[in-house]
């Protein structure tokens, strides 16, 4: 699972860095907040967890810039020293998962993102099951469909575990783009939408609906 760390005390950047490899996760480390975007916006991350207090950008100003300019969906976790309920309210409202208040205990931490990966059904199985006659399994690229095994471009896998993420919530094209593709390698809509055909002729015409106008909803 691939996360983002934004913290810019050295002792903690290194005690957390330690501590998430240690549990398995491939960590990227910023040290401020201009850093973090440019990570999230280029490439894809599982789950961040910002420090609100940084250089060039603020924890809560990186949120902010990937929910409203980005579209980008990924989870976040923010992590501050601030005990005031103004910070908190600010986080939440600008489209933020959870919130630890330091000090925390590394326990503590590993429940927070646990409960998001469930939350997300990031990493937790390597299974998903999308009804009872068809699984899903994305790190082999399979689809399970009445015991017959599927294979799935790489690009088809991942748009369907950002649907199974957000299930049942309109999904536009501009948030399919920010948060499966890099910049440097963005599609054209054509493109997106031969993925999707492809997708509904293996789970069904009905399983992905299009909302004119506006993106797709998985169902």
């Amino acid at each position: 699972m691939k996360v983002l760390l934004l913290e810019d005390d050295p002792a903690l950047n290194d005690l957390l860095n330690e501590h998430l490899c240690d549990k398995g996760y491939d960590v990227t480390l910023c040290m401020n907040g201009q850093e973090a975007l440019e990570n999230l916006v280029s490439e894809i991350f599982d789950l961040a967890l910002l420090d609100i207090n940084t250089p060039l950008m603020s924890g809560i100003e990186v949120l902010k810039t990937l929910r409203s300019e980005y579209k980008n969906q990924t989870p976040i976790i923010i992590l501050t020293a601030y005990q005031d309920t103004k910070h908190l309210k600010e986080s939440f409202e600008s489209g933020v998962d959870d919130y630890i208040k330091k000090p925390f205990d590394l326990e503590e931490l590993d429940q927070r993102m646990i409960r998001l990966c469930k939350q997300f059904m990031i990493e937790q199985s390597n299974e998903i099951q999308i009804d009872k006659n068809i699984s899903f399994n994305p790190e082999n690229c399979q689809l399970n469909i009445n015991n017959n095994i599927k294979r799935l471009a790489l690009k088809e896998r991942d748009i369907l575990k950002y649907f199974c993420k957000h299930k049942s919530r309109v999904i536009s094209s501009e948030e399919l783009l920010q948060n499966i593709w890099a910049y440097e390698e963005m599609p054209t809509d054509a493109t997106i939408r031969v993925y999707i055909k492809n997708l509904r002729e293996l789970l069904g015409k009905d399983r992905i609906q299009t909302i004119r106008s506006i993106g797709y909803k998985f169902e």
